[in-house]
């Protein structure tokens, strides 16, 4: 699936939204731990990460050939600051109308419009693709992603209390939220 538009950042500068490429393995990798160093929104922690950097270019890579995955990068000024994707859910006639999503920005490049850029991208690829709904999981406390997630559409149809397991302990509620991509 291919995908490539550049959209003006709210301080003006211009960020390009376009699939991870094969070469983008080591840079991509570095953002991914680096953003989920960054917030305990995400849905792992960094020593978590089994990825090589060669392992996130063949993933990137896979996702370029895909015709119903995606892997987005936002560049901004040459430098990868934040990925989204969407991802099938299940390849059986039950569940193959379903997509996921998912995003992460670089703290640095936080309340620029980055996030809802790629939301947009995404949705817009998950349509091209001919999926009838995007699901997402969203922590709960994550107020600026939930209203984003409600301003693009997107509707809760559930909580999970215990969603994510924190270190050193307790627990974060997990929202789940989907769109109706038919409308």
């Amino acid at each position: 699936m291919k995908y490539s538009k550049t959209v003006i950042l709210k301080d003006g500068r211009e960020c390009l939204l376009r699939n991870g490429e094969y070469g983008d393995g080591a840079a991509a990798l570095s953002v991914f731990i680096r953003t989920h160093e960054q917030t305990d929104y995400l849905l792992t922690y960094p020593d978590e990460n089994t990825f090589t950097a060669q392992d996130e270019a063949d993933f990137l890579k896979q996702k370029t050939e895909s015709d119903n995955e995606i892997e987005i990068v936002a560049v901004v000024n040459g430098k990868i600051v934040g990925m989204g994707g969407i991802e099938c859910v299940g390849n059986h006639f039950k569940t193959k109308h379903r997509a996921q999503f998912g995003v992460s920005i670089d703290k640095e490049y936080w309340g620029l419009g980055i996030g809802r850029a790629i939301t947009k991208a995404c949705i817009d690829c998950a349509r091209a693709a001919g999926y009838k709904q995007l699901e997402l999981d969203v922590v709960a406390e994550n107020k600026n992603a939930i209203s984003l997630y409600n301003s693009e559409g997107f509707t809760e149809y559930g909580r999970n209390p215990k969603g994510f397991r924190k270190k050193p302990g307790g627990w974060q509620e997990l929202i789940l939220m989907r769109l109706d991509l038919e409308r």
